[in-house]
């Protein structure tokens, strides 16, 4: 089992590590997926290969747009927070005071501890103190809508541009076993490095990705072997 070293952490990777790992995930499973059901139904390599392109384009915008939006809604949940809770603190300071020094006491600090903490943090930045404290809004995990559609699209185009890839050097008989090969390839190295970059146990990851994975080119490889023999 991985372990990481003593003082390293990985939740400040959380955001931009969850959009690049499931952009690129998507962009192998997707497109080897889209590929090998092509291929099997009895498509040319010209054919497999425009189609896989297009699932590319798609893919890649469709990504970077369903992360934009979603992280724009978690970033407009944020800042509505912090609106409501910066008028409460100028409402009622004395109540919002006691009520971090009663989140800190929760914590295990003694009561008298808990309120100098409460002072000092109130003196500092009082609404920065109630957003990580009471709102769990902290700079590493704060929403970047942008970054995430970028990191999203692109890491599904790199991901994509693998079975893309095992197209062209195929022979169109070969295009399924080869685009299977390459891209289970590709998943395991994906969850192993996005295991190691986030500190987490590395098998697991590998399986977990390359099971999915498999059951979804397998999915689309008897579909297009059903309408390949339909339509022959």
């Amino acid at each position: 089992m991985h372990v990481a070293p003593a003082g390293n952490h990985f939740i400040n990777r959380i955001g931009w590590l969850r959009a690049a790992v499931l952009g690129a995930n998507d962009g192998i499973v997707s497109t080897a997926s889209l590929i090998i059901g092509v291929a099997a139904a009895g498509a040319t390599q010209s054919e497999v290969l425009l189609v896989g392109t297009a699932g590319l384009v798609a893919g890649a915008m469709s990504m970077a747009a369903g992360e934009y939006v979603s992280v724009s809604s978690q970033a407009d949940v944020e800042a509505a927070d912090l609106v409501r809770e910066r008028g409460h603190l100028d409402a009622d300071p004395v109540s919002e005071r006691q009520e971090l020094a009663d989140i800190w006491i929760g914590r295990g600090l003694e009561p008298e501890l808990a309120r100098e903490v409460a002072d000092q943090l109130m003196e500092h930045d009082a609404l920065a103190a109630h957003a990580r404290d009471e709102l769990g809004i902290s700079e590493a995990a704060k929403a970047r809508p942008i970054q995430a559609a970028l990191s999203s699209a692109a890491s599904f185009t790199a991901g994509a541009l693998l079975p893309l890839a095992a197209v062209i050097v195929s022979s169109p008989a070969s295009i399924p076993a080869i685009t299977t090969g390459s891209s289970l390839s590709a998943l395991a190295l994906l969850g192993a490095l996005s295991a190691h970059i986030g500190g987490a146990p590395i098998l697991n990851a590998v399986v977990r990705v390359m099971l999915w994975g498999a059951l979804a080119m397998l999915a689309t490889a008897l579909v297009g072997h059903l309408f390949g023999t339909t339509m022959a």
